[in-house]
């Protein structure tokens, strides 16, 4: 009996012992498939709900006349609102557009000069962490604090010129002047953006090897001559993410300009966003107020493209 029993067992053993066959490939790749997409549904339905379906309104509103209140109200008309933007008599291509540009290029070129001075500096001293701690509040605290503070700094027995009137100047009415108004923002502006850039620099000045500085001390080379030879080259790359990041904060700025100034005197501070704000919560024209959204996102699109290549051009592929 038991040698009848013995092939038998012998059999199941070895089939046991065989590895099972593989399932078809096409199967696990669609299985992997659906199981990526289950976990990427619930980001796909924020995506999809939070900016596909407004961006196809916003798109909707631009070429309709809306007030703003009941959906059956929505009437098309086509291009007229961004015809309008443009026609004789608009203020949107000046001076709010020229505004927008004029306060983006301030913002950047006062907080890039400010931030590699800076992140230099910090890079030579002890205790980094806390002067980065130190550059980096303005930016964790609430832009209508930061606005307030400085409004009242700029009034004409502030401090700013306090310290004018102290060095034998006369006082400045620098929120009050159009001529004045929007340089006094932009500084405002490029000094809360300092410790964001300056965070990217120094992070940056850590990753040059030390071995060049080395060289260029063997050589003889000045501190003029590192910098501008050895340090700025090699720091493009963080360079370039603070311009674009700087611009285009520059160009969506609202919140500040609206504490300091709301827009005045007159229109000399009336940027983009400011100015689509007004059109759609103040006039209820938000045809208009979306046509403009879009025309400052081909804006920010185009300016974004021409640094990337300006910086390409030099050598730089980031």
């Amino acid at each position: 009996m038991v040698n009848a029993l013995a092939p038998e067992t012998a059999d199941r053993t070895a089939a046991a012992s065989q590895p099972a066959a593989p399932a078809p490939a096409g199967r696990g790749r669609h299985r992997q498939a659906a199981v990526a997409y289950l976990f990427l549904a619930p980001a796909l339905l924020f995506f999809a709900v939070f900016l596909i379906l407004p961006l196809g309104f916003a798109l909707l509103l631009s070429m309709s006349r809306w007030t703003g209140f009941e959906l059956g109200d929505i009437d098309p008309v086509g291009l007229d609102n961004f015809t309008g933007l443009f026609a004789d008599g608009s203020t949107f291509l000046a001076p709010v557009l020229t505004n927008t540009l004029l306060f983006a290029l301030g913002t950047v070129a006062l907080a890039l000069a400010g931030s590699v001075l800076v992140a230099t500096c910090i890079d030579k001293l002890r205790f980094q962490g806390l002067w980065r701690t130190l550059y980096f509040l303005p930016i964790v605290t609430t832009v209508v604090a930061v606005g307030n503070v400085w409004k009242y700094m700029y009034e004409p027995g502030g401090l700013v010129n306090g310290v004018l009137n102290a060095l034998g100047l006369g006082s400045v009415a620098f929120l009050q002047d159009p001529d004045t108004a929007l340089p006094s923002v932009v500084v405002v502006q490029a000094w809360a953006s300092v410790g964001s850039a300056v965070l990217v620099l120094t992070a940056g000045l850590k990753s040059v090897p030390e071995s060049y500085y080395e060289a260029a001390a063997l050589d003889g080379a000045g501190p003029g001559t590192v910098f501008w030879r050895i340090t700025l080259p090699l720091l493009r790359p963080s360079l370039l993410f603070v311009c674009v990041t700087q611009f285009l904060t520059g160009l969506q700025s609202f919140a500040l300009i609206i504490v300091m100034t709301q827009g005045g005197p007159g229109d000399a501070t009336d940027v983009a966003a400011l100015e689509m704000y007004r059109q759609a919560f103040s006039y209820g024209d938000w045809g208009t107020a979306s046509a403009a959204a879009f025309v400052l996102f081909v804006v920010v699109l185009l300016v974004t493209l021409a640094q990337l290549w300006i910086f390409r051009r030099k050598g730089e592929d980031a």
